[in-house]
């Protein structure tokens, strides 16, 4: 066998344990050890290659950029579990409420507030269709658009910063987490309104399918209405403003003044205060959330150096070069290339995490898509966008299960009075997915959807550069001495001697 063949017997490899179903940290460490052995026993390279290993994990677990994960986990848990969200789902549904599409509205708006300052697709999924799935079966609504609806708000998390697959993008391509940020509202405020403009159109068409709640239904009217609205809304906006604007990450802020993993500790005392505010904290909340945080921050830690080992032995045999060569000769160029990637990437995401993707995959496709000279920031928000489908396209969407067992645990204690079957969850994601594809190739063909908010280059012409010295620093011409202007000792000549010559003795 010759090595060129192996990089490729290792990426089907790679597929292939993915597919199992066995946890996938552990199985690409066995693959890439396994292939570090016969690559060693080959002569493919040395066996002191893999003494680099130890040095890959110490500088894993030395990452300051990812010690921001554990921050912002911990901050969405004690969010999710300090009622914000029942009490911004109430007041926005009876102030949308009487509209066609009414809570459909309120849901999609909740949901962008929520992704801004939770970052859980789960916790949010959870909690908005507890509180909102018997309220819309209640007066009404079509099951499949109630259940589509519920699962793509809260996947929208996965793009509105501060999420943290856009911090494992800026550290996986190598570029700073602000400008991944800034770079990711334009798509998220484009998702919200393509939604908001499926749910318009859909009331128009169909409007017994998502009819408007009656005056009976309203609680609040007036200020009290109002009040209750912005009680929810004004915190949020202040936690959003304080933590993304420390670290850069708003449009039109030039500067930061901390590091993602500052801002992400203050997010967590904010969401702390937050909880204190809606009179919520207490320990077992707090040791809920931190075990919730501990158990993503091992899962994310483990998968990374199973992820490193693979890469390490795939790099030494080549690999790089067998991807480059094989992405880099699509037709189309830059288009063929973002294509056929998110093309990859949609299917890959039937079986597998947004973190898995971007601990393996994405270091395979970032150096291809530096050579193209396509922009990091513009590269990493276009495979997010395209990443949020894995939590609603079936058959594996974790947002489809989260509202499967939601659904269920309402049938049984009363709270929905007809079943609703896994056939409408999965025929309701559809249209939401195909809405995320839409979003898809819009970023690709208008990249400006997300370079808008970045900060502009400056560009230096580097013909029309003068240097200038002042006025009074000039000497005359007529003293410089143009063998030595600036009046530096030389060194003697070779062989000239170092002192003066003797005189000569007179006879």
């Amino acid at each position: 066998m010759h090595m060129e063949n192996f990089a490729p017997l290792m990426f089907a490899g790679l597929v292939f344990i993915m597919l199992i179903g066995f946890p996938v940290a552990f199985s690409l460490a066995a693959l890439g050890l396994f292939s570090g052995f016969v690559a060693i026993e080959m002569g493919w390279f040395p066996a002191n290659f893999m003494a680099n290993l130890p040095l890959n994990v110490f500088g894993i677990l030395s990452n300051e950029t990812l010690l921001a994960i554990p921050f912002f986990t911990l901050m969405g848990a004690i969010l999710e579990k300090c009622g914000l969200a029942e009490d911004m789902l109430d007041s926005m549904g009876q102030l949308f409420g009487p509209v066609r599409g009414g809570l459909g509205y309120s849901v999609i708006i909740v949901g962008f507030i929520l992704g801004a300052i939770t970052g859980t697709v789960a916790g949010q999924v959870i909690a908005m269709a507890m509180i909102s799935l018997p309220v819309m079966m209640r007066y009404g609504y079509d099951t499949r658009y109630s259940t589509g609806v519920l699962a793509a708000s809260g996947t929208i998390t996965q793009l509105v910063p501060p999420s943290l697959v856009l911090i494992v993008m800026a550290d996986q391509l190598g570029t700073d987490v602000g400008s991944m940020y800034k770079g990711a509202w334009g798509p998220s405020i484009l998702q919200v309104l393509i939604f908001a403009i499926y749910t318009f159109i859909l009331g128009r068409l169909y409007p017994q399918k998502v009819p408007g709640l009656p005056a009976s239904a309203r609680t609040l009217h007036g200020w009290a209405l109002w009040g209750k609205c912005l009680r929810g809304i004004i915190p949020s906006a202040i936690l959003i403003f304080a933590v993304l604007g420390s670290m850069g990450g708003l449009p039109f802020m030039d500067h930061a003044i901390a590091t993602p993993t500052e801002a992400g500790a203050m997010g967590a005392v904010g969401a702390l205060v937050l909880a204190l505010i809606h009179r919520r904290l207490s320990w077992p909340m707090l040791w809920e959330a931190m075990q919730g945080t501990m158990r993503l921050t091992a899962m994310v830690v483990f998968i990374l150096i199973g992820s490193r080992v693979f890469s390490l032995v795939f790099q030494g045999v080549d690999g790089a070069v067998w991807v480059e060569h094989m992405l880099s000769n699509l037709p189309g160029g830059q288009v063929g290339f973002l294509l056929a990637v998110n093309v990859f990437v949609f299917f890959l995401a039937f079986f597998l995490d947004f973190f898995e993707i971007a601990f393996i995959i994405l270091p395979l496709l970032g150096p291809v898509a530096h050579k193209m000279g396509i922009d990091m920031v513009w590269f990493g928000v276009l495979l997010c966008v395209n990443m949020q489908t894995s939590f609603m396209h079936p058959p594996f969407g974790f947002a489809l299960f989260y509202l499967r067992g939601i659904a269920d645990t309402l049938f049984k204690n009363g709270t929905l009075k007809k079943r609703i079957e896994s056939r409408d969850i999965y025929m309701g994601s559809i249209p939401w997915v195909g809405l995320q594809l839409l979003l898809v190739v819009i970023v690709i063909f208008f990249p400006q959807t997300v370079t808008v908010f970045l900060d502009k280059e400056v560009k230096v012409d580097t013909d029309k550069v003068q240097l200038e010295m002042p006025a009074e620093l000039q000497s005359p011409s007529d003293n410089i001495d143009m063998d030595n202007p600036f009046g530096n000792a030389r060194p003697n000549p070779q062989g000239a001697a170092s002192e003066p010559a003797p005189a000569a003795s007179q006879p």
